[in-house]
This record gives structure tokens, sequence and C-alpha cells, in this order.
């Protein structure tokens, strides 16, 4: 198999965020496309994982919010 080659992309980071950054990299030795790559990496396995989460309650029964307050008001939990 053919090894990838990384892809070339502009962002624009807030100024804080890439002095943080910048900090971050030097302590650990890793290259800010490698601190991006490894975020965006994490936030895709959350999405992943929340996607499957929903998927798996899709047969839940919804409740109300308001039609829920008013329940508990009207038993005195509220």
């Amino acid at each position: 198999m053919k090894a990838q080659q990384s892809k070339r992309a502009t962002v624009y980071l807030d100024p804080d965020l890439h002095r943080v950054l910048k900090i971050k990299s030097a302590h650990s030795e890793q290259t800010l496309s490698e601190l991006v790559n490894q975020a965006i990496r994490q936030s895709l396995v959350e999405d992943h994982e929340d996607l499957l989460a929903f998927d798996e309650r899709k047969d839940e029964q919804n409740f109300d919010f308001e039609d829920v307050l008013k329940e508990l008001k009207a038993s005195g939990k509220l």
C-alpha cells in the first residue's frame, strides 16, 4: 500500500490559540500539525461515538420537556 502524503491546508487560528499551541508543541516535542491532526481526530472520534449513542437510543420514548416539568411541579418535586 502506498504511504499517504500529508495535504496542505491554510487554517487561521485565534492568536491566543496559536501561542498556546506553539508552547504545547515545544513542551511535547510535537509539531503544530501533529497537535492539530490529533485534536481533529479526537473530535471526529467523539462525533462518531455520539452518533452511535443516538442510534442505540433511537427507539427510546421521547418526553416533552414542558410536560416533564409540569409533572414534576404537580408531584411537588419542583
